[in-house]
């Protein structure tokens, strides 16, 4: 089967949004992800709010590629978060087209952080956008079923991404069970040996993943643990090889190596691993 595969703005993040989708397209992808909401204070802040002149920009170039933005990120969901941070992010997230604005959880109480994502998905669906949760190694929703119990409770999706499935040891039989939450995987390698400290686990995760099929993990037995329609997209921040070979070159990369991953048979069925 030919997939469309997307490209993940944290793969070239200091990447501009309509640079940045015209570089996916040259370099053969179908679809890509927008930041619209900064995470840390040292990251670029892209202004995508309607009005703006790079929305304006980044639309023109979505038009000329036949490019289209499934996703959005990113915010992570603490004690206080509220719609005053939300709503400029699902406003610019709804006049790009997306369907899907990236959470992450950051508030220990997971009751009270069920209640917020709930309040997030009614506000959401005014845009035409659903929130998806991504379980993160270091954050206090870490495993996919937590990130499916808190979908069932609340109407969000699960984003699952390869490295922190690794990282926190989720198996093929709980993606798979999993997989009528699940619209999209994001895809990056690996080694087998994950860093001992969380300064580690996080450093990795934003500025030293791998393409696919560069490391070690078998990136191919998770695809084939979700059904043939769940959407791929390729997120690979590795700050030293997009020093190295600069974004085009990197983007078109992740698009070789992802291809040539997705012809890999998977080698452990569903249920052979626990």
């Amino acid at each position: 089967m030919i997939r469309n595969i997307g490209l993940a703005p944290l793969s070239a993040l200091t990447t501009p949004s309509d640079e940045l989708i015209r570089m996916a397209a040259n370099a053969g992808f179908s679809f890509v992800g927008l930041r619209v909401l900064a995470v840390t204070p040292d990251e670029p802040h892209y202004d995508l709010a309607p009005g703006s002149p790079l929305l304006n920009r980044t639309l023109r170039a979505l038009d000329e590629t036949g490019l289209h933005v499934v996703d959005t990120e990113f915010l992570q969901v603490n004690a206080h978060t509220d719609r005053d941070t939300w709503l400029p992010a699902l406003e610019a997230a709804g006049a790009l087209g997306a369907t899907r604005f990236t959470v992450a959880a950051g508030d220990e109480n997971l009751s009270r952080l069920t209640d917020t994502l709930g309040s997030l998905v009614a506000d959401a669906a005014e845009f035409g956008v659903i929130p998806a949760l991504e379980p993160i190694t270091y954050r206090s929703v870490h495993s996919i079923p937590q990130a499916v119990a808190i979908a069932e409770a609340t109407g969000v999706r699960v984003l699952a991404d390869t490295l922190h499935m690794a990282r926190f040891g989720a198996t093929l039989d709980e993606l798979h069970m999993a997989a009528d939450f699940i619209d999209m995987i994001q895809l990056c390698d690996s080694p087998l040996q994950a860093p001992a400290e969380t300064e580690g686990l996080i450093y990795e995760s934003r500025a030293a993943r791998l393409a696919p099929g560069d490391g070690e993990q078998p990136l191919a037995d998770f695809v084939a643990a979700l059904p043939e329609d769940t959407l791929i997209s390729v997120e690979v921040p590795n700050d030293a090889e997009l020093t190295l070979r600069g974004p085009q070159n990197w983007i078109n990369h992740l698009y070789n190596t992802t291809r040539a991953m997705l012809e890999q048979p998977a080698l452990i069925p569903v249920g052979g691993r626990k």
